[in-house]
């Protein structure tokens, strides 16, 4: 029973907030949307029946001006949907991205009194236990957690992050709407493919699920300390992991200004030009070396400190490189200096980002000839001439162009390099970013072509070799089997078979409707012409209700027709 009621609840909750979020699409002119995943029935009665299907595009404003205001006011879980769509424009196209940027994750903050209680419930000590002082102010409210100020007995200044009260309940419900969603796109929108939405939701779900764990930020947060332990350059905060929970962070607070605090970077009398240069070396060697990096460096998480360091805040979003991507960002980098598009288009076919269903030969001819356009003239300008973000940006168009799929971890890659660009020329003017990355993609160059490197490759290949030896025969052995028994089968897959299904059985449906409408208003009508049964004003009974019935049954297949748009 009490499984039930729990199932009940939340089949509840789902149901509300759906019906909300289908009320906020309609009012930004996405009710055609609505209709193409079969939502209809959650659109009120008295709307449907005003409209018969009918939802005029709203020429102003724009699309994607449209969906960034619905996301907004549909709260915390579509603002980071929206913020995670802003660095896929390989998914959602380069409109709609730029349009997602603009979304800030500014929500009003809840009551500290709320906040005190979640600190005191989490930790399981009142707040003067922990605290000698601890600000009523929120230093910044965000849509998952809000941070205050404090103090701990020892003296130490600390960072307070506390989750909001029934934020998991809210981004869950919504994950389980994104979710069905998606599914619902795929099945009736076959154009919906291409931008893979269950595929977003899914990379939605699982960056998102990890910030809501604090636990998770502070595992990150202790890797970045054990990373840059023999780094003097670089200030990774203390976590009091005694008072950490999934909804509670206590972390030690890092003194100085936000990195793009130009005036408080100079009352501090810090070296912008060094500033600049230890920011980048470190997000290289946590790209290059480490393979696990800091994947939110907004200014608001980086610090310049006073004795002239950098320090880290925020540990929630990270990004990880494989050895198989290094790899490929060492054989792109050969390619590039070597003008090697052939090896560069190969790389990309065994990292697997070309779609199965593309023709090759078309596609390499094609995809070679708009690399030499935009690459061929970057060959003459100088390092400093370069502008990287417009370079990340134009290898991100041709990508979208031929529909390659860009690794969500080397997007995430791409997004810290913009950022830090251009946190490094508001240091530095003359900062160059590509001339700083350069001693990188040296070493990992190197590193590609070493001894040890080259062995292991040996070894790995002879292993496979060996497999390949082994398993062969006996594979072949058990297809012939198969085909003597006949047991040889072919899987066909039939695509858009579901859609022409549903469209068949929904037209049949409608002439079976149809042909029982037009039999009750014959069977009214002889009800009518025969003198039999009761009558009202001189007709029969029977015969008017029958008409009644078919009139109504007949105006409600009309109106199912006008709203499919399909007369």
């Amino acid at each position: 029973m009490p499984f039930s009621f729990l199932d009940f609840k939340r089949t509840y909750q789902n149901v509300n907030r759906l019906r909300q979020i289908i009320n906020v699409f309609l009012k930004h002119g996405f009710g055609r949307i609505i209709d193409q995943l079969r939502l209809g029935r959650f659109i009120p009665f008295r709307q449907r029946i005003r409209t018969l299907g009918q939802w005029p595009p709203l020429v102003s404003p724009a699309v994607p001006e449209r969906l960034r205001i619905a996301f907004a006011e549909l709260g915390p879980t579509f603002i980071k949907l929206a913020q995670l769509l802003s660095a896929r424009p390989d998914l959602v196209t380069k409109q709609f991205a730029d349009e997602f940027k603009k979304l800030q994750d500014h929500v009003p903050p809840f009551p500290t009194e709320e906040a005190v209680a979640i600190i005191e419930k989490e930790a399981g000590f009142k707040t003067d236990k922990i605290f000698s002082r601890l600000e009523s102010r929120t230093i910044a409210a965000a849509s998952i957690a809000q941070v205050y100020y404090g103090t701990l007995h020892d003296g130490s200044d600390v960072i307070v992050k506390v989750q909001r009260p029934y934020i998991k309940e809210q981004i869950e419900t919504d994950i389980n709407i994104l979710t069905t969603a998606a599914s619902l796109m795929e099945k009736h929108i076959s154009e919906s493919v291409f931008f893979n939405p269950k595929g977003i939701v899914e990379e939605f779900s699982k960056t998102v699920r990890k910030e809501l764990n604090f636990v998770e930020e502070e595992r990150n947060c202790l890797r970045f300390r054990k990373n840059f332990e023999n780094n003097p350059d670089v200030y990774i905060p203390k976590v009091y992991s005694e008072y950490t929970t999934d909804r509670l962070l206590i972390m030690e607070r890092i003194p100085g200004v936000r990195i793009d605090d130009i005036p408080g970077i100079e009352r501090l009398g810090l070296d912008r030009k060094r500033l600049a240069r230890l920011g980048v070396d470190a997000y290289f060697k946590q790209i290059f070396e480490d393979g696990f990096f800091h994947a939110d460096p907004h200014p608001g998480n980086i610090y310049a400190m006073p004795d002239g360091n950098i320090g880290f805040m925020d540990f929630g979003i990270v990004g990880r490189v494989s050895s198989e991507l290094r790899e490929s960002m060492a054989n792109t980098f050969l390619a590039l200096i070597h003008r090697d598009f052939d090896r560069l288009i190969d790389q990309y076919m065994e990292l697997g980002l070309i779609p199965e269903h593309v023709d090759l030969d078309m596609f390499r001819k094609a995809f070679k000839e708009d690399l030499a356009d935009f690459l061929e003239p970057l060959y003459g300008l100088t390092l400093k001439e370069i502008n990287f973000s417009e370079y990340l940006e134009a290898i991100t168009t041709l990508a979208v162009k031929h529909n390659i799929k860009i690794p969500s971890d080397l997007l995430l890659i791409n997004k810290a390099m913009l950022i830090l660009e251009n946190i490094g020329v508001q240091l530095d003017p003359d900062f160059d970013f590509i001339a700083a990355s350069e001693p990188y993609a040296s070493k990992l160059v190197s590193a590609r072509v070493s001894p040890s490197k080259i062995y292991d490759y040996t070894k790995k290949n002879v292993v496979n070799i060996s497999d390949l030896i082994t398993l062969f025969p006996r594979q072949l052995k058990q297809l012939m089997r198969k085909l003597v028994y006949d047991e040889f089968h072919i899987k066909m897959t039939h695509i858009g078979l579901e859609k022409f299904i549903l469209d068949m059985d929904r037209s049949t449906n409608r002439i079976a409707f149809s042909m029982i409408i037009s039999a009750m208003l014959l069977s009214s009508a002889i009800m009518h012409a025969s003198d039999v049964g009761p009558k009202i004003y001189g007709m029969s009974l029977f015969g008017f209700v029958a008409f009644g019935c078919a009139f109504l049954l007949g105006i409600w297949l009309l109106i199912s027709i006008i709203r499919s748009g399909r007369l």
